[in-house]
């Protein structure tokens, strides 16, 4: 995907073509046809002004002149000798064959970091209506280029193609077009445009299919929550739903294809390409490429992917929430050239950008790391984002400064929004650069700081290679890159997994410690997630505070075991804190339900009894770990499983495995995670995990409290402190403060507590937020904060009859870890439906998961399942018949 951005309209000169004919007179066209050529001159004009770089006054009032004249000769003549003068090159299109092209007259300049609107006139005796290909090697993605191609790949390059412009020829006998160039770097530059006439793949083209809507859908269709209508000429896809996509059939072979599309997006986020096959009937994740979507702007979109079938079809999401989107045409592209492309090569003067340099002091006036999302004024984001190498990340909007760090922009006026974190306030900034250096100062503003009420933030999951990372120019970004991105969101511990993409390179990075680029209270710490080897089929484990990253008998990941619980022995036996990772994959599909609980679901379906499928890498052999004592570093049994992981991917079926866990008596804590940037690209943090600690923070002492439950899951809008509860007697209190699982309230009888809970909330757009409290599972009442920002002291009393878990969320936000109360000294054991679903989700998951586990490893799978099941069995027959 490359980003269209104008900073400027200039026009320059070309050097003279290595590899097309260069003729000596400058293409003029005698007479064309009055009406169409002004009509197609009007276009060019409404499209210079969509991108704030409109003609002169005097150029205006003289083609507005020619309105009235009713020669078609003198239209023409007058037309080209007003523009062509400006052109940056002429194209001459022949019968057959690839066009030509011949140099203009203008100045070869253009800017660093900006962007340069163009003219080409292109000259068409035969009337092609086919569309003109343009596109330039030097304007690759530097994301996964190879380390000798990083210099060459200086260029963005567009032909702006949307609306009020067509993507195809007009096959007038002369017409103008109109192409934007970005230089990233200053100083002369050469580069090279690649052109040809896209026709049908194998015929003398590279087009395998072109979609246009001026008379209804060409053949798409609504999959999913989508409501989709032909309408002035572009296709506009209403998406009601939270996974709304449209798709169309389309064949080709087998190969390296581009989805190229012109589109209006009115949401941000991230968009998706799907594609399937003759041979693979259905979209899948393995046929899956991500975008970015631009929102409130016209903008090209570009989606490489590798067919590896006989392509049926595309799907196209335009994005993972309701939202609209209106698509002026779609081209799917071969990327294999043919014999019929042409090139030129150009050489360029980049005249050097200003440097605006950053100050940036956190709230207690320190200097510290931020975010910044820099846009012009037309919405365009700098840095360009193809062009982005670590410690800027191509697959976000924003970039990490600290203080004293700079940028290069153009001459302009830029909104700049600034933030650290979303405990952070957002401060927009306006800026106006011109040609000597600038500065912008941002001190942090929070809403809340959890760290006066003791609770350090951490995100256990984070990756730095893999999914939208690259392998090229180097495999994955380094620990520098990692932390800058942890600080600059106010992540206190960042825990980096390596996993299966560049395991071997990644793996120097773990030192079994703390890494030492590291600035307190800022802790980065590289540890290991078994994903995309070993058990990951199973489930993937998040293994955290290694002493050893490699399982004995090997020096990578290829001889790992792939049960899962043969893994969480090793770890466990040197301490580590583990865990399942991204948990609902796998728990969203449903295949049964336990018997006679019709009437059991909870509101929203938390806590429900339906039997998850177990089919993904999420919590699903779980079900059968958490029954299991292994030894720890001392040799006595400790459990397998610490943690489940929340707040990155489906929260229902997330906190229904928990609750349905908990109420077998297995106290499991919940931990926050991103899964960055695999589950989402935006920024680490997106799911947090606030660990309480009495004292300064220490990694060893934070993660044993994060396994002990001394803490709250939260996405950073909605904080759940100090969870506390205190028996009542009468009117008076028997004080018993108790926070996360460490400690259980000792109840003798049946008595009535109160559960108290310090909240806070904040999200632009909502008022409010509810704040639950949950016993055994089920929300059983809800008080309502104002989300202003500060904090309120809440209270619930409840009658507790037997042994029990409580407590407080603000569904799908924030989540404590439970209190534990027993009465009578009996284990909690709450629900008997509970524990049969964790049974039969046993069942479930061996029938899914019996043929991953390695021959050698079948008995051992055997035998962890049969304890479960017993473990289970021995639950239930506590009940009475």
């Amino acid at each position: 995907m490359r980003n269209r951005l104008i900073a400027c309209y200039c026009l320059m000169a070309l050097a003279a073509p290595t590899s097309v004919a260069q003729e000596s007179t400058w293409p003029v066209v005698a007479i064309a046809d009055r009406q169409p050529v002004l009509a197609q001159l009007q276009r060019v004009q409404e499209a210079l002004q969509v991108l704030g770089t409109p003609l002169n006054d005097t150029i205006l009032t003289e083609l507005q002149a020619l309105r009235a004249e009713q020669s078609p000769e003198v239209v023409a003549h007058r037309i080209q000798s007003l523009l062509d003068p400006m052109c940056l090159l002429a194209i001459q299109v022949p019968e057959s064959g690839p066009p030509s092209a011949l140099r203009g007259k203008v100045v070869p300049q253009i800017m660093e970091q900006g962007w340069t609107t163009f003219l080409i006139k292109v000259v068409n005796p035969y009337g092609r209506t086919e569309r003109l290909m343009m596109e330039s090697p030097n304007s690759l993605p530097l994301p996964n280029a190879p380390a000798e191609k990083v210099a060459s790949r200086w260029m963005q390059f567009s032909a702006f193609e949307g609306q009020p412009m067509k993507p195809n020829l007009s096959g007038l006998a002369f017409e103008y077009r109109l192409v934007q160039i970005y230089s990233r770097d200053q100083g002369p530059k050469q580069g090279i445009i690649e052109f040809c006439l896209g026709g049908n793949d194998g015929e003398g083209g590279s087009i395998i299919k072109q979609w246009r809507f001026d008379e209804g859908l060409d053949g798409w269709k609504s999959l999913r929550q989508a409501e989709i209508e032909a309408k002035d000429g572009s296709l506009i896809v209403d998406g009601t739903g939270e996974d709304p996509h449209i798709g169309a059939e389309v064949e080709a072979d087998a190969g390296p294809m581009v989805l190229r599309f012109w589109a209006r997006a009115s949401n941000d986020g991230m968009g998706q390409v799907f594609w399937w096959t003759q041979e693979r009937k259905q979209p899948d994740g393995g046929h899956l490429q991500n975008f970015l979507l631009q929102p409130g702007r016209d903008a090209l979109y570009e989606v490489p992917f590798v067919n590896d079938g006989n392509l049926a079809g595309i799907r196209l999401d335009p994005s993972g929430q309701p939202s609209t989107m209106r698509i002026d045409w779609i081209d799917l592209v071969s990327s294999r050239k043919t014999a019929d492309w042409a090139k030129i090569e150009l050489n360029f003067e980049a005249r050097p950008a200003a440097s605006l340099t950053f100050h940036v002091l956190d709230a207690k006036g320190n200097k510290g790391m931020a975010r910044f999302e820099i846009r012009d004024e037309a919405g365009n984001i700098y840095p360009s984002q193809s062009k982005r190498l670590a410690p800027d990340f191509f697959f976000q909007r924003q970039i990490y400064r600290g203080d004293g760090e700079s940028i290069a922009l153009p001459p302009g006026k830029y909104t700049i929004r600034c933030l650290r974190g979303p405990e952070s306030v957002p401060e927009v900034q306006q800026i106006e650069i011109g040609n000597e250096p600038a500065s912008l100062t941002y001190q942090v503003k929070r809403w809340i700081d959890p760290l006066d009420y003791g609770y350090w933030s951490g995100d256990h999951h984070i990756h730095a290679a893999g999914c939208l990372h690259y392998e090229n120019p180097t495999q994955g970004v380094h620990p520098p890159d990692m932390l800058r991105h942890i600080m600059g969101e106010d992540v206190k511990v960042g825990c980096c997994l390596t996993w299966g993409p560049c395991f071997d390179y990644q793996k120097r990075f773990f030192t079994g410690k703390v890494a030492e680029q590291s600035q307190y209270p800022y802790l980065l710490r590289y540890d290991v997630e078994v994903s995309g080897f070993g058990s990951h089929q199973s489930g993937h484990l998040n293994l955290l505070n290694l002493t050893e990253q490699i399982y004995p008998g090997g020096e990578s990941k290829d001889h790992w075991p792939t049960l899962g619980l043969n893994t969480l022995r090793w770890a466990k036996a040197q301490g580590a804190v583990c865990g399942p990772a991204h948990s609902s994959l796998g728990l969203t599909r449903f295949v049964g339900r336990v018997p006679g609980t019709e009437g059991f679901d909870g509101p929203g379906g938390l806590p429900n009894y339906n039997i998850p499928a177990y089919d993904g890498i999420g919590a699903n052999e779980f079900v059968v770990d958490v029954t299991h004592l292994v030894p720890g570093p001392d040799g006595v049994a400790i459990p397998a499983v610490d943690f489940i992981s929340a707040m990155n991917t489906e929260r229902t079926a997330e906190w229904n495995m928990w609750y349905h866990v908990l109420n077998c008596g297995f106290p499991v804590s919940v931990s926050g995670e991103t899964d960055f940037p695999c589950i989402t690209g935006e920024s680490v943090g997106l799911g947090r995990v606030y660990v309480h600690l009495d004292g300064p923070l220490n990694y060893d002492s934070w993660v044993k409290s994060l396994a002990n439950g001394d803490s709250y899951v939260s996405d950073g809008t909605c904080h759940l402190m100090e969870l506390s509860g205190v028996i009542l007697v009468n009117d008076a209190t028997i004080v018993s403060n108790s926070v996360g699982s460490e400690e259980t309230m000792s109840l003798s009888e049946a008595s009535k507590v109160r559960i108290s809970i310090r909240a806070a909330a904040r999200r632009e757009g909502i008022s409010e937020f509810p704040v639950e409290l949950v016993v055994n599972g089920y929300g059983v009442e809800t008080k309502f904060i104002p989300a202003d920002g500060e904090t309120h002291v809440v209270s619930f009393e409840r009658e507790i009859v037997e042994s029990s878990w409580v407590a407080v969320r603000s569904f799908p936000n924030a989540h404590t870890n439970p209190i534990y109360m027993k009465v009578a000294d009996k284990p909690i054991r709450p629900s008997k439906a509970s524990i049969e679903w964790c049974l039969m989700g046993v069942e479930q998951c061996w029938q899914s998961k019996q043929n991953t586990y390695a021959a050698d490893e079948q008995q051992a799978a055997r035998d962890a399942y049969e304890h479960a099941r017993s473990t289970y069995a021995g639950m239930l027959s506590e009940f009475s018949p």
